[in-house]
């Protein structure tokens, strides 16, 4: 067991922002708190799914709601002028924390799924045809290969999956063979969400680069938990969700290369994107606004603006670091029993999260008595069907950590699984 201090992280000071995690569970569910059984404290590692948030992000919210609730780019009075030059500041903070060229090359959006149908539907429609082929993976969420799937069909353009090996990596010999001069588009995960996997996403835009085809990065598990620049792994596209890092739900941010946005036509038209109109025709505003189209998200992307200053005094290779301890330990105490099967790669080469299952036990059945032990995990197949298919399972248990979480929880959800392999037994 490891002690407190080998965090890389003060969670002890990290955990006084998060009130939730004070909760106990167990009890009434319509009445939280005044349940009879309410005796189990919150061990919550589901972060994959969604992140707890912080004081200082709700209380950004809550500022700007009480304080300068407005419309953005629509008035000149005082509170306008105020939500706008904060929201305007959000994209820049963005585009300064991935390492984009700046807030040209950021677009809000509501989730990392809009952002990945926005490019399939501005560019993939009017880009792909007959002949064109789109590489994806064998462990890309739905919310990239359902996507695909479906321009394909409308396009006539054809969809190919890079091998994942039995080890949980992908098959870079394979990518190599698929990426091609019919490759229009590489989409890929960067951290599955499933298998821990970190794609090495820079050799693949080296691939894609090399055939004249753009690579899209789903950084929904990675832009979190490391430091990602976009000029470093030279991709093209990059989509994230806030809810995942710390911030509200209803906020998704896609980056692209300046050059490509300007070239893609928007596929939301209406207010706040709009140039000038008339009976006949209409013309666009700048990037970003081009693609932000009606009342934007402005209280979520103000709400991001302060999750990334959070992540950011903490600093982003810690967060990595104190990830990737609680991965390998989590690895660690579930391979010492012999009756649980981890997916994807070794414990000490993986993000932040270890899907596995229980002999016997089907993973749902296992969520449920973790719950009743106050453990809270995801169970299912992570919108990754069709790699669930391929490791032969209906569905897996997933742990996944975060800032906030310590080797003492991991303890406790071991324990809670120790118990129901003696209840199945």
């Amino acid at each position: 067991m490891r002690t407190q201090e080998s965090h890389p992280i003060d969670v002890g000071a990290v955990r006084e922002d998060f009130p939730i995690l004070e909760r106990k569970v167990g009890g009434d569910i319509e009445t939280p708190g005044e349940g009879p059984d309410d005796t189990r404290p919150l061990v919550y590692l589901d972060n994959a799914a969604t992140t707890q948030t912080p004081k200082p992000v709700v209380e950004s919210i809550v500022d700007y709601y009480y304080g300068y609730n407005s419309n953005v780019h629509r008035g000149i009075h005082h509170l306008s002028q105020e939500a706008s030059v904060a929201y305007e500041a959000a994209h820049d903070r963005v585009a300064d924390f991935i390492g984009a060229n700046g807030r040209e090359e950021i677009v809000f959006t509501k989730n990392t799924t809009e952002s990945l149908n926005l490019v399939a539907y501005a560019w993939g429609l009017a880009e792909l045809g007959p002949g064109d082929t789109v590489v994806l993976t064998e462990m890309e969420h739905h919310a990239s290969l359902v996507t695909w799937q479906q321009i394909a069909k409308k396009t006539g353009a054809s969809v190919e999956y890079i091998r994942v090996d039995d080890d949980g990596y992908l098959d870079m010999d394979h990518a190599a063979e698929l990426i091609d001069d019919s490759t229009a588009m590489v989409s890929v995960v960067h951290v599955s969400n499933t298998l821990g996997t970190v794609a090495p996403v820079a050799d693949l835009a080296d691939l894609a680069h090399e055939q004249d085809a753009y690579i899209f990065v789903d950084g929904a598990q990675s832009v979190p938990t490391r430091p990602v620049d976009v000029e470093e792994i030279d991709a093209d596209f990059l989509a994230f969700s806030g809810h995942k890092m710390l911030g509200p739900t209803g906020i998704g941010v896609l980056y692209g290369k300046e050059h490509i946005l300007e070239s893609v036509q928007p596929y939301l038209y209406g207010g706040e994107m709009i140039r000038s109109v008339t009976y006949e025709d209409s013309t666009w505003e700048d990037l970003p606004w081009k693609f932000e189209a009606g009342t934007p998200v402005i209280a979520q992307g103000i709400a991001l603006h302060a999750a990334i200053d959070y992540l950011d005094e903490i600093g982003m290779d810690r967060v990595q670091a104190h990830e990737e301890l609680l991965a390998e330990y989590a690895y660690d105490e579930l391979t010492a029993f012999d009756d649980i099967e981890i997916y994807g790669p070794p414990g000490d080469d993986r993000g932040g999260l270890v899907a596995f299952n229980l002999d016997g036990v089907h993973a749902h059945d296992l969520s449920s008595i973790l719950n009743d032990h106050g453990v809270a995990i995801r169970a299912g197949d992570h919108c990754t069907q069709p790699l669930h298919d391929k490791l032969g399972v209906p569905a897996s248990t997933r742990a996944s950590f975060y800032i906030y979480n310590e080797t003492s929880e991991i303890d406790a959800l071991v324990d809670a699984v120790d118990d129901a392999r003696q209840l199945f037994a």
